[in-house]
């Protein structure tokens, strides 16, 4: 049901890509203007010449062929996902799932020293993204988590699994500790929006917390409304430009990372910016990798929650506190809805805290399955 699988990128498509960098017309921007207005002009521009000058794909296409890649077909989907086993005789198969707009090379410093520490570690593209097909409807996280338990059960043959997940990722996996029928415990680095349906937030702290999650959203949300509403305008508009999806990119990467005195460098290399960003491009799959966000709303996935579901397997937190927007809430309500059984509050990191922190988010799950 599975096959190897080699990423290879013809020499005309990172052709085309470059040319269209390099034909790129700027568009007049306001004066001495950051990252107020969305992606900083002049941060995009430097981008684009260390793109030109220095950036090379084929070192990152080399270190992604290091590792063991797959193609396995599932639902009539072709899903593509790197596959490292551990060291060690009790080792315990761990999934890893990223979100828009990541990909498999979130993970890249991080699938080491994670087999190194015990596990075989999966790491799936998403359905739409990179070298993962999606179907004729865009996929909710609810369904995608049907399909990682079949790759995890009747693909690799493990019976019983770990699952971790970010961003989107942590709405899969949330739904894989809720009801993946062979998914043991899951470790999220992000809130989920997962709660047992009727709670509300109780007590100064939750109703704070709640107040400024809705302002964050308010503020910096725009992007999910489009992506939700539009996403095949928005796909045709930027699919074609490597300049439009490198500025949408950053904006995010900027706002949800822990970026501090604007200096993007020091939190996400220029290097792992761009490969993150190419995978998109060299398998044409920005507009189908925000099919998701429509999803949400046109693929239930299954029946609605009954009053009073909880996610009752163990549940590890790894709070990074550098995304201002997606933040966890009070420990009292997040177990109200899950079976909290390790939650760490961190000083640095952000939205992408596998990039981010490697060694602190490798740990931190570690920590968590050897407990298990």
């Amino acid at each position: 049901m599975a096959e190897p699988f080699k990423i290879t990128v013809a020499d005309e498509v990172l052709a085309q890509i470059r040319a269209r960098v390099e034909t790129y017309h700027w568009p007049k921007t306001p004066d001495n203007v950051g990252w107020n207005l969305g992606a900083n002009p002049a941060y995009v521009k430097e981008l684009c010449d260390y793109w030109l000058k220095s950036y090379d794909w084929r070192q990152a296409e080399a270190r992604l062929n290091s590792l063991p890649n797959f193609i396995a077909q599932i639902d009539g989907l072709d899903i593509h996902y790197i596959h490292v086993k551990g060291t060690g005789e009790n080792r315990t198969p761990l999934i890893l799932t990223h979100g828009w707009p990541s990909t498999v090379w979130e993970f890249i410093d991080v699938i080491e020293r994670l087999s190194d520490g015990g596990c075989d570690v999966i790491v799936p593209s998403l359905p739409g993204y990179a070298w993962s097909s999606i179907g004729a409807a865009p996929m909710s996280p609810r369904s995608v988590a049907r399909v990682w338990d079949k790759l995890m059960h009747e693909v690799l043959g493990y019976e019983t699994y770990v699952a971790q997940g970010g961003d989107w990722g942590s709405v899969v996996t949330g739904w894989l500790g809720y009801e993946g029928a062979h998914c043991k415990a899951i470790h999220l680095s992000m809130y989920p929006q997962w709660s047992t349906p009727g709670d509300t937030p109780q007590g100064e702290a939750e109703l704070a917390h709640a107040q400024r999650a809705q302002m964050a959203f308010e503020a910096e949300g725009a992007y999910f409304r489009i992506q939700a509403s539009k996403p095949v305008s928005l796909g045709m508009a930027l699919s074609d430009s490597p300049v439009g999806m490198a500025a949408w990119f950053a904006q995010m990467f900027q706002t949800w990372g822990d970026v501090r005195n604007d200096d993007m460098d020091a939190c996400f290399a220029k290097d792992d910016f761009l490969t993150n960003l190419m995978i998109y491009l060299v398998t044409e799959s920005f507009s189908t990798s925000i099919w998701m966000y429509s999803a949400i709303f046109s693929d239930p996935g299954g029946e609605p929650l009954p009053e009073g579901a909880r996610i009752t397997r163990p549940v590890g937190v790894a709070n990074f506190p550098g995304d201002p927007v997606y933040t966890w809430p009070p420990q009292s309500r997040v177990e109200r809805s899950m079976n909290v059984t390790q939650w760490t509050d961190y000083d640095i990191g952000g939205h992408f805290a596998a990039l981010e922190q490697p060694a602190l988010f490798a740990d931190d799950v570690l920590r968590f399955v050897h407990a298990l």
